[in-house]
């Protein structure tokens, strides 16, 4: 099996992307998982471009990208990329669009092909925090996960793909005001691993109850 694995440099003033930092300890080799990774710009646009380009190269049974959350508390697979770019702060080019469609021919809304509530079950049995997401944000993230989907739908509906979000290391909240979730790099490479994993050993999703009331 073949998968895919794509992280952010960093973007809006932080030093490190803890995304980027994680992947890059993730084995190259998980068993019988190739593990592909590549690093995306976080500008709109470029970032699906990036994308779309190793998808077309490799052809990979599965894409998972990453991406910081800071705020967070655990790794959190997401469940849906909407179709708007609604961006609070500039990408790494000075881009801010503002309540624009990602794809004016695209659906509202793509939902994620991975085993997401899988991915969590591995991450927690890992020991690492995990809980499935419902919302990708508006900005980069959401933005090349829309991207992605919209293209394996409309073209490569048989390879799988979502997205997670990954917390802050310590470094990026040690002058923060309280609270201020972090994890280790380690921590969250380990649970990037428990994530691939699961998605090769998961075609269908598992039935778990991991739904948020508000």
């Amino acid at each position: 099996m073949k998968i895919l694995l794509t992280a952010f440099d960093p973007f809006g003033g932080e030093p490190v992307n803890p995304a980027l930092e994680a992947v890059r300890l993730v084995p190259a080799r998980i068993g019988n998982i190739e593990v592909l990774k590549l690093e995306v710009p976080t500008v709109f646009g470029k970032s699906i471009d990036t994308a779309i380009a190793a998808i077309e190269e490799e052809q990979p049974d599965a894409v998972l990208c990453t991406g910081q959350a800071g705020g967070r508390y655990g790794l959190t697979p997401e469940r849906v990329a909407i179709n708007v770019d609604d961006a609070r702060i500039k990408d790494n080019e000075g881009n801010q669009p503002i309540d624009r469609p990602i794809r004016a021919d695209g659906a509202p809304a793509y939902f994620a092909t991975l085993p997401i509530k899988a991915m969590v079950r591995n991450i927690r049995a890992a020991g690492i925090p995990a809980s499935v997401s419902n919302t990708a944000g508006t900005f980069v993230c959401n933005h090349l996960m829309y991207g992605v989907l919209y293209t394996l739908a409309k073209h490569y509906p048989h390879i799988r793909g979502g997205f997670m979000h990954v917390p802050f290391v310590p470094s990026q909240v040690a002058h923060r005001a309280e609270p201020a979730p972090c994890l280790g790099i380690r921590d969250i490479g380990t649970g990037i691993e428990a994530a691939i994993r699961a998605i090769a050993e998961n075609e269908r999703d598992i039935e778990t109850a991991e739904g948020k009331i508000h």
